[in-house]
């Protein structure tokens, strides 16, 4: 019997894609294929590959928010085209891109607003995956109040929802949380 091997596009379609170079690119797919050999990565896969990014914590819940919002067709695995457009937006992204991401990361049931439910369990699955001896501490403040304190700056018409126009409008007048979306900028 013969293994299904999965094929990217060519790396001058990538690179339009996203915002890596070729060589960039074809340094990730090294490391891509070293880990997934099928040229796929389901979901436990990413997650231990994750893991190892946050040793301190249990990751797996954020890594599955994380694969969820990189698994575009929604198939259960990750193909290394899926993987560094997810990437190239984190990691080159403008802020606007970022933002659209991140708000997609925590509209869970994609239904294009955020309830406090789902913010609390990206924001538990971030104070689960930092871990307890992370500085700062994050159980300074629970994730309950956390959320909450985010829901009375985000939800700017009190309707008990977050839209993608709210979030977005109050990520841009909050200086931290701008510089938190660069956090990930980064030459390879």
């Amino acid at each position: 019997m013969q293994t299904v091997r999965y094929k990217p596009e060519a790396l001058d379609k990538l690179c339009k894609m996203t915002k890596f170079s070729k060589k960039e690119l074809q340094l990730m797919y090294r490391g891509f294929k070293q880990e997934c050999p099928s040229g796929m990565v389901n979901e436990d896969t990413f997650k231990k590959i994750y893991s190892q990014f946050f040793p301190q914590g249990d990751s797996s819940h954020y890594a599955h928010y994380v694969f969820n919002s990189f698994d575009t067709d929604h198939n259960g695995s990750l193909t290394f085209e899926e993987f560094v457009q997810g990437l190239s937006i984190l990691a080159r992204g403008s802020l606007q891109e970022k933002l659209n991401w991140a708000f997609n990361l925590y509209d869970i049931n994609r239904d294009g607003y955020i309830t406090r439910e789902e913010m609390l369990n990206i924001v538990q699955a971030i104070y689960d995956m930092m871990g307890k001896y992370s500085e700062p501490t994050v159980e300074d403040i629970s994730p309950v109040e956390h959320v909450e304190r985010v829901f009375q700056k985000m939800d700017l018409n009190r309707d008990g929802v977050v839209s993608m126009d709210e979030f977005i409008d109050s990520c841009k007048r909050d200086d931290n949380i701008k510089k938190s979306m660069h956090v990930f900028d980064t030459i390879l």
